[in-house]
């Protein structure tokens, strides 16, 4: 592709309208003129014949696959090497079509290369606003025809691929007085209440054992008593259920780390990983499960590095659905699926009555067979009567009045909930992960799995 430059247009303005004045003037210096004219005009097609394979002689190749975090600023390096070395040092302007969601200041720079042949790394800085995957489709390159009478240009290099992940730097530090403060985590000693359930091996029977423990099979064989013997179970499965129906898409008004709204979506896939983390310190398998009116993603617990890039994976692209979440083929697929008893936390909202209806029926076939916890970041606004400060128009009256209902209908759901052996637990987005691993680590501490 080609345009003409600022150079050329002044050329033309420089040599036609004198030319034509020339015309107005007589006849005879009509000849003179169409001459001027046509010199002209071969050394504008001259210059551009000249320059036409400028563009030819650049290469650039640009990263196949990026990874940034959401919000945390990255570089973008794309490797210009020019094949046919110059005389002299030479200006060019590369760029890149950004997709929308990533933010670069300057997506155009104006680079000068050396007169020898050789690669030369351009960077950009690159904040991603958004979770997801990119794509940048090669870069632009314009440089100039030898006599700066042209601007050509062309498309150079290959197609790359950018994946967002969400930022857990901002939930590490706000969680760092917890690790710090709390016995049960880093390098501290975790005080483990109970026997244990998991069985380790026989031994004969010493008075004062409990008569529950004597393997009367064994006993019989034997014809001496023998006492089973258990120890702590080290190695649990601990499984996170994120909902991305149609509720995780709720804002919360300056949740943002810049400040703006964000959706619930964002801190229940931050605290879900975090958790992941958590687990494997404590020696146990994270799996994950994301759903909506189907289930989406199925990642059976285990624990390692790849395991965690595995979940992040899943993660990264998953947006809420404009859709009701199906709590009965949820519950329906987790049943079939995990046979061993585990620790299932919901990541979900319970704010309308009959979605909190169907989940209460529905876990029924869960609650049985494992160990069920539900976490919900409190919409705005849904508090108690009186412990939102002072109404100061009759607008805020109804406000306080109708979060107080939407307050005691969650109550409600909370009784119903515990009735079947089921906790539900409401919190700030700011508190989320700081319930979750309290509430992981009583389960540890209480082996309740």
């Amino acid at each position: 592709m080609m345009s003409p430059t600022n150079r050329l247009l002044l050329w033309a303005v420089w040599i036609v309208f004198p030319l034509a004045l020339l015309a107005a003037v007589g006849p005879v210096f009509i000849a003179v003129g169409l001459l001027i004219f046509l010199i002209a005009a071969i050394a504008v097609v001259f210059d551009l014949h000249r320059g036409a394979a400028y563009p030819d002689t650049y290469s650039a190749v640009l990263p196949e696959l990026t990874r940034y975090s959401r919000f945390s600023t990255g570089r973008f390096t794309v490797a210009l090497e020019c094949t046919q070395p110059r005389k002299r040092a030479h200006r060019i302007r590369i760029g890149l079509s950004v997709p929308e969601g990533l933010r670069i200041a300057s997506p155009i720079q104006d680079v000068t290369l050396p007169p020898e042949a050789g690669p030369l790394s351009i960077t950009w800085d690159c904040l991603p606003e958004r979770r997801g995957q990119y794509t940048i489709e090669g870069a632009y390159l314009e440089c100039s025809s030898p006599w700066g009478l042209w601007h050509l240009r062309r498309h150079l290099g290959n197609t790359a691929e950018i994946r967002v992940y969400p930022n857990l730097i901002p939930e590490r530090n706000r969680m760092a007085s917890v690790f710090l403060n709390r016995s049960g985590l880093g390098i501290h000693a975790q005080r483990q209440i109970g026997k244990g359930r998991e069985f380790e091996q026989l031994r004969e029977y010493i008075p004062g054992d409990s008569y529950e423990d004597i393997h009367w099979k064994a006993t019989a064989r034997r014809g001496f008593p023998i006492t089973k013997t258990y120890q702590i179970e080290r190695t649990q499965e601990v499984y996170v259920i994120v909902d991305s129906s149609r509720l995780s898409a709720r804002l919360i008004p300056g949740s943002g780390p810049d400040g703006a709204p964000e959706a619930q979506l964002e801190h229940a896939l931050s605290a879900a990983l975090l958790l992941g983390v958590v687990a494997e310190k404590q020696g146990d398998f994270f799996g994950l499960v994301t759903f909506s009116s189907q289930v989406h993603q199925f990642i059976r617990a285990s624990k390692g590095h790849g395991h965690f890039n595995s979940c992040r994976e899943a993660l990264y692209t998953l947006q809420p659905q404009r859709v009701n979440p199906d709590f009965e083929e949820l519950c329906t697929f987790i049943r079939l699926r995990l046979r061993r008893r585990a620790l299932l936390i919901f990541l979900t909202n319970l704010d309308d009555p009959v979605l909190a209806e169907s989940f209460s029926r529905n876990l029924a076939l869960l609650s049985n067979r494992h160990l069920v916890m539900v976490n919900m970041i409190t919409p705005e606004h849904v508090r108690p009567l009186f412990s939102q400060g002072n109404a100061e128009s009759i607008d805020d009256v109804y406000q306080h009045l109708g979060g107080h209902l939407q307050w005691n209908n969650l109550r409600e759901t909370q009784r119903s909930l515990h009735r079947h052996g089921v906790d539900m637990h409401l919190a700030d987005h700011e508190s989320l992960f700081a319930d979750m691993v309290s509430q992981y680590v009583s389960v540890k501490q209480r082996q309740a799995l």
